[in-house]
């Protein structure tokens, strides 16, 4: 795990350490060919430069975000402000999360791709990858 992951995860409490700790090392687990770094103060991995998934820290626990999750057709995962195509779960617990359910997600993040690295360009149209 890249250093300045390792430290926004140790920056949170022990509970959300313990989940953000196994949440990265199963990302790069089952999506070892992404980029990750911090992006917008959280941890991102990028596919070709694409944003797919990451995890921020929010009042409501630890958000698990896919950037093209709304295409998924997964229950667990709520969309976000219906502006874009993401979709997260909320973690307050390790127990919570299912690492059968991560995976397939993360594989869903692979192949289906919404272009959210040429937002700018289009000027906020987003267009499908794959």
């Amino acid at each position: 795990m890249k250093e300045e992951i390792q430290a926004f995860n140790n920056s949170q409490q022990e509970q959300d350490r313990i989940i953000c700790d196994f949440l990265a090392n199963k990302i790069i687990e089952f999506l070892p060919e992404a980029e990750n770094k911090i992006w917008h103060r959280h941890p991102v991995w990028f596919l070709d430069g694409n944003p797919v998934t990451g995890y921020s820290k929010q009042k409501k626990g630890i958000r698990l975000m896919f950037w093209s999750g709304m295409g998924f057709d997964e229950e667990l995962l709520k969309p976000g402000t219906g502006k874009f195509k993401d979709a997260s779960i909320f973690y307050n617990s390790i127990e919570e999360v299912n690492e059968n359910d991560l995976k397939r997600w993360v594989s869903k993040a692979r192949e289906i791709q919404w272009d959210y690295k040429n937002l700018i360009k289009r000027k906020g149209k987003l267009e499908k990858l794959k």
